[in-house]
């Protein structure tokens, strides 16, 4: 079913280009350039940055033949093909709104048979700052429509914008269409944390599928926390036996291998964390002589908040002192780095809690000899961060080991060119403050981008919700509440007060979903559509060709993508009511509620 397409150079590609150019001049002059009108059923998710659709908007027949030319001897394109022919001549989407009130449907014209799909640069790996941009033209006339891209990667991207203009049974494809698309960030993400709560395999993978429709790029996996140990370390393999759930709550060393090769498969880069030296009491189970406070309860009884010994249940610090600490984490270090290819090494360093280093006897030493607690950190990230540097990886540190107000190292510890910080605190103010020392960032702004917050604490016993007026702290029970809605996602501006070098800085923005309240049950609902929302504005932004937010316009493509989604297997909320979606523009409103 498959024709192989060998032979490509740059030429073609810039041939290519012109003809497509062409056309998109053409449509500007002849006719109403448009974006895809919002009501008509047909769109693209995350809107494109630049998409044409001569007027009146077309369609015509997808041949049953429909076949995709492409160069067959790269692995991942291979399998990306195949995968969106099958979606493409199955799917049969059927919009919530009908697009034939909108859209003339042309069943005479010779229906379309060929997607070519050329790639200028084969061997671009999936890494940070890759070229995803990539031209689509589907002619009026049919025949054979045109991808092309600099990378597979970029040419992935093209054939999930190709899938969402078919629709219908028999199927339809839009024509008369022209694309020119690249997103505005580089670094498109969704955290998942396996610790707290454990997930399958599959729940992975359906997630890091319903990321590459998304056209977000890098599944964070936040694999080991304080509450268990889930990955089968092999110089290590206590931590996982002891430390996990359970024997049936591992993930093996083949499990990471289908995780990251899934991943490459649907352009997606799987980046691992693991957290130290806070966050680590599952650690104690194998060595309980490298962890301080494991074990203990977080906050004990007349104990006042800034002697706790952790923020929430599940106690737990590498000790700084101990020479075994460095053995243990170093052979966790090597096999992670040689599981995942990923060029960033996430390694955590968030949340050093004063009380629990204070609790060891060693360190209680250390600090009346005049010791800090931030020389104690000094010395950890000295011990292990060149030792990451030496497997060729760029450390990637939450902001706290540079900004937190108690235990911090100096910037001369962390060199800005292999450092990168992850922001989670303060909004724009952190995300300044990191870029104005001249890091590079990934914005998690707890206040838009975290997933979990809005549904209530964990704690057993908590008086708080013991109340007969309605009223909740915190607008919700959880430290980071409200609910983060998704039009208070899709309108975060993560690069907001930043100069023009600054923005440079700012590498893109990830949603995060912790788990002490979330497993398989409630994950899709919980990561979509809100995820969608924040993949359109790191892709294409949050604002119309004026400068304005169109928020409300996205509404109805959000809800017609939602539907989509749900379709194809990914049970996403929803965000309206169907009878919004059939009765346009009387869901909105014309007045402030604020």
């Amino acid at each position: 079913m498959f024709s192989v397409f060998n032979t490509f150079n740059a030429s073609a590609l810039q041939i290519l280009t012109i003809l497509s150019l062409l056309l998109a001049s053409a449509a500007q002059i002849s006719f109403l350039s448009s974006q895809s009108n919002s009501n008509s059923g047909v769109n693209v998710w995350p809107k494109p940055r630049n998409f044409s659709w001569l007027q009146p908007q077309q369609a015509n027949l997808l041949s049953p033949n429909f076949t995709i030319t492409f160069p067959d001897h790269h692995k991942y394109l291979s399998s990306s093909v195949k995968r969106y022919l099958q979606l493409i001549l199955s799917e049969h989407h059927l919009p919530l709104v009908n697009p034939s009130s909108f859209i003339h449907i042309n069943t005479s014209a010779p229906p379309l048979l060929t997607l070519s799909v050329t790639v200028a640069d084969l061997g671009a790996p999936l890494h940070h700052g890759v070229d995803e941009s990539y031209t689509l033209s589907i002619p009026i006339a049919g025949g054979a429509a045109d991808l092309a891209a600099q990378t597979a990667w970029g040419a992935m991207r093209g054939l999930e914008t190709f899938s969402q203009l078919v629709w219908g049974d028999p199927s339809l494809v839009a024509v008369g269409v022209y694309v020119w698309d690249s997103p505005l960030f580089g670094h498109r993400g969704v955290l998942l944390d396996t610790s707290r709560n454990f997930y399958g395999v599959q729940d992975m993978l359906r997630t890091i599928e319903a990321m590459s429709a998304n056209k977000l790029n890098v599944f964070h996996w936040h694999i080991t926390d304080s509450h268990s140990f889930p990955l089968m370390v092999p110089s290590e393999p206590e931590l996982a036996s002891k430390g996990s759930y359970g024997s049936n709550m591992h993930y093996s060393p083949a499990d990471v291998t289908k995780i990251v090769e899934f991943g490459l498969e649907h352009g997606v880069r799987v980046l691992p964390e693991i957290d130290s030296p806070g966050h680590t009491g599952s650690w104690a189970a194998a060595y309980p002589d490298i962890v301080t406070c494991a074990n203990m309860f977080w906050w004990p009884d007349g104990v006042d908040w800034a002697d706790r010994l952790a923020s929430e249940p599940g106690t737990g610090h590498l000790n700084p002192l101990n020479p075994k600490t460095y053995q243990v984490l170093k052979n966790i270090i090597r096999d992670v780095a040689t599981l995942f290819p990923e060029p960033f090494y996430h390694a955590g360093a968030d949340e050093i809690i004063p009380g629990c280093w204070k609790a060891d006897p060693t360190i209680q030493s250390f600090l009346s000899e005049g010791g800090t607690l931030s020389q104690l950190l000094e010395l950890f990230v000295n011990s292990t961060f060149p030792y990451i540097v030496s497997l060729n990886r760029t450390v990637v540190y939450w902001e706290d080991v540079l900004l937190d107000d108690n235990i911090k190292v100096q910037s001369t510890v962390l060199p800005q060119e292999h450092t990168i910080l992850q922001t989670w605190n303060n909004g724009h103010n952190n995300t300044k403050r990191i870029v104005s020392s001249g890091y590079r960032v990934i914005v998690s702004s707890s206040e838009f981008y975290y997933l979990d917050c809005g549904h209530g604490d964990f704690l057993g016993n908590d008086s708080i919700y013991d109340q007969q007026t309605g009223s909740v702290a915190k607008d919700g029970g959880s430290w980071c509440g409200p609910f983060k809605t998704w039009q208070t996602m899709y309108n975060y501006d993560i690069t907001y007060g930043l100069t023009e070098e600054e923005v440079k800085l700012v590498l893109g923005g990830e949603v995060a979903l912790w788990s002490e309240q979330a497993d398989p049950t409630v994950l899709d609902a919980r990561i979509w559509p809100r995820a969608s929302a924040v993949a359109e504005s790191l892709w294409s932004g949050n604002r119309d060709e004026k400068g304005m937010k169109r928020y409300a316009e996205a509404t109805d493509r959000l809800n017609e993508w939602r539907s989509r989604i749900v379709a194809r297997g990914v049970g996403a909320e929803p965000i309206q009511p169907l009878w919004c979606v059939r009765n346009p523009g009387m869901c909105n409103t014309f007045n402030s509620f604020g």
